[in-house]
């Protein structure tokens, strides 16, 4: 079956506004919830948002906001699992 974009769902985003990493939830049709670590969007000397790039490795600035996150991230993925 090919991928069908209609149907892939962001339900929750985070985004560090230090290092422009990004975490979401999503979930395609009616599989299971996951979470997605990345892209990066960074800022243009502007201020606007430069197109999203790789996640690629985590600095430590990284690690710390996403530990600070992870209880967050980790309630509302356990709100979304269907009891089984």
């Amino acid at each position: 079956m090919p991928f069908d974009p209609n149907k892939d769902k962001m339900l929750k985003k985070w985004k560090c506004e230090e290092t422009g990493l990004v975490v979401t939830i999503n979930q395609y049709d009616t599989g299971e919830a996951k979470v997605q670590i990345g892209p990066r969007i960074l800022k243009k000397k502007d201020g606007s948002d430069r197109a999203p790039v790789k996640a690629g490795r985590l600095t430590i600035e990284d690690i710390l906001w996403f530990y600070d996150i992870i209880d967050e991230i980790k309630d509302e993925l356990s709100d979304r699992q269907r009891p089984e």
